[in-house]
Order: structure tokens, then C-alpha cells, then sequence
């Protein structure tokens, strides 16, 4: 299939709208049909957001000429899962420091399990222990939450990564939670003294709207307004572009990182559902009633890569609406930057 047979239809039209016009006046400079462009893009991110009824931001950067370009980018947005980047930066970190080894042996506590597959389908009793690589590995490929939370104490809480993202320089994203008292949040569930299972099951039969708010897909507004662990696309896009340049951590840690996402198993109809097959995607992505995200880096087939941001919030219009937005602004992004920001 010919290159110009797979471009999106909406690009088609801005690819057009760059190419060189006959006329009696001067013709544009190279940067304004560039600005041209950029704002084509933006334009048809608008577009595609008009699919769900609720709120999208998006931050997109080529990792070569670092302009940003986005929708909303910097109105906070619940992380979901898609924190769990910042989690792994802060645990590479301090192996880098000599603090942990990769190979350290943490335990898994049945007691301390909450809903996700993963360690608590493998392992529902008392006696295993895994080691941070694996840990790590499942919470990004496997969106893990009990492998996060592990992870989250051995690093000293959710103040820990905060920090980390602080000194980083990372502006508009905070880490308040493991993802315990963030599904508890998110449920609007005030836990009593037992396991979280228990903490749950309790609230569902005192409130069964929690139930039916689940079954239904239907956003919890209140937390997705709540401040806390939430980022804007352009301070996730910070942190995943400041990750691919190597000014987080060492040069090991950041091929390790970046080699377990591109190994991510969730998000199939997300960012990449609809980029050529084969292209290279390191993501995270993250879902919870009514939000759907997925952040990331896409490498294009002459090498030049660039990092993607996409939060979705407050949307009944279901996850295969939240996917199919994700994945058209992921595809009309890859046909910018390969054809008009070459």
C-alpha cells in the first residue's frame, strides 16, 4: 500500500493546505505554512473531541524540535494508571542511587490486594515474593495495581514520587495516592479498618450506586475534578519527553524504561489501534469510570520519534468512543509529523 493511501483523510486535507500555491504575491515563508499546519492540527483535535461529551487535552511534542502543540494542555486531567510512569521513574532512581537493586525481593501481601489482574489472580495466598524488575515490568505492561502499590512503599509513599517529580521539574502533576486510596476516592468510598476487598464490598451494599456506577461506566465528576493525581497533557508530555532525552536517569534506566513500555498489553484500541502496524510505541495508558488515557512515544520510520498525551475525563460515551478518539488523534499526530513536520 502506497504511502499516500494510508494518510488519515483529515491530514489529507492539511497536507494539501502546506503544498506550494501558484499566485501573484510573495509565497510563505517556510514558517508560516508551518504555523499553518500546526494549527490544522489543533483544529482537528477540537474536531475529534466533539465525540464524547466530555473534557480531552492533548500535548504532543516532536522529540526533535520540542514545539509543543495540543488541545486543553494544560487543564488538569485524572492520571488513572498513566502515574504509574512517574512510579517507575522514582523507583529507577534510586536504583540508579544505589538505594534498591533491581533485583531486590519485595513481598506481596494478599491483605493489602485490590482489584487488578496480575499478582492477586497468580498469587491469592500469603508466601510470594517478587523481585522490583518484575514488579516493574507488571505495572507497566500489565497496569498492575498491587504491583504499583508494592512498589509505592518500598519507594516511601506517594509523598516520595511527588518529590521526585518536584525535582525533576515536572510542573503540573502530583502524586497524592497508591492506587488503593485512589480507586477509594474514585468510588467515593471513605475506607473502614479492613482489606480493601472488604472496605469495597461493604460500601456496595450501603450505596449501590458504586455498583451501578461501575457496571455503567458512568464518571465520578466529583473526582475527576479533585486536584489531586491529576496532571495536565503538557506536564505528562514533559515527563515522558525529559525520560526519552536521558535527563531523569541513567542511560541504562532509561533504555530499561522505555523497553518495558514499549511492551504495554493494554490500550490495543488506543494510541496505537491505528498507526501503521510495526511502528514502535513505548505507552501507559489509563482507564477509570468515564476516563480513558493513553501517553507515550512513537518512533517513525526514519528514526524521528515524538511523545503523545491524551486524557480523556468525565465522558458517558463509553470506552470504545474514549478508544476510537484516542487512536484517531494518535493517527492524525503520526501523519503531521511525518509529513508535514519533516
Amino acid at each position: 500500500m502506497g504511502l499516500f493511501r494510508i494518510i488519515s483523510a483529515p491530514l489529507a486535507a492539511l497536507v494539501l493546505a502546506a503544498a506550494p500555491v501558484p499566485s501573484l504575491r510573495p509565497t510563505a515563508t517556510a514558517a508560516s505554512a508551518a504555523d499553518n499546519a500546526s494549527a490544522r492540527l489543533q483544529a482537528e483535535y477540537a474536531r475529534l473531541a466533539q465525540a464524547t461529551d466530555g473534557g480531552v487535552g492533548v500535548a504532543v511534542r516532536s522529540l526533535d524540535k520540542g514545539r509543543v502543540l495540543g488541545l486543553n494542555a494544560d487543564q488538569p486531567f485524572p492520571m488513572a494508571s498513566a502515574f504509574k510512569v512517574a512510579v517507575a521513574g522514582t523507583i529507577l532512581s534510586m536504583a540508579d542511587a544505589g538505594a534498591l537493586r533491581l533485583d531486590d525481593m519485595l513481598s506481596a501481601d494478599p491483605a493489602r490486594y485490590v482489584e487488578s489482574d496480575g499478582i492477586a489472580d497468580l498469587a491469592p495466598h500469603p508466601g510470594v515474593m517478587l523481585s522490583v524488575h518484575n514488579l516493574l515490568d507488571l505495572m507497566l505492561t500489565r497496569s498492575d495495581n498491587n504491583a504499583t502499590d508494592i512498589l509505592i512503599a518500598r519507594a516511601g509513599g506517594p509523598a516520595v514520587v511527588d518529590a521526585w517529580l518536584r525535582k525533576a521539574h515536572v510542573g503540573a502533576m502530583r502524586v497524592d495516592s497508591n492506587t488503593a486510596d485512589l480507586l477509594y476516592r474514585a468510588m467515593g468510598i471513605r475506607p473502614g479498618p479492613g482489606t480493601y476487598r472488604e472496605n469495597v464490598a461493604a460500601a456496595k451494599l450501603l450505596d449501590p450506586m458504586i455498583k451501578l456506577r461501575d457496571r455503567q461506566d458512568v464518571p465520578n465528576d466529583a473526582f475527576a475534578d479533585d486536584p489531586r493525581d491529576s496532571a495536565s497533557p503538557r506536564a505528562m508530555l514533559d515527563l515522558l519527553s525529559f525520560i526519552r532525552a536521558g535527563k531523569l536517569l541513567s542511560k541504562e534506566s532509561t533504555a530499561l524504561l522505555l523497553d518495558i513500555m514499549a511492551h504495554c498489553r493494554t490500550g490495543e484500541g488506543r494510541l496505537k489501534a491505528h498507526l501503521p502496524p510495526g511502528t514502535p510505541i513505548a505507552h501507559k495508558t489509563g482507564s477509570l469510570n468515564g476516563t480513558g488515557n493513553d501517553v507515550g512515544i512513537v518512533t517513525l520510520p526514519d528514526g524521528r520519534a515524538f511523545a503523545v498525551v491524551v486524557f480523556i475525563k468525565k465522558d458517558r460515551m463509553g470506552r470504545e468512543v474514549r478508544d476510537r478518539l484516542i487512536a484517531d488523534i494518535a493517527r492524525a499526530t503520526y501523519d503531521y509529523y511525518l509529513l508535514i513536520d519533516g
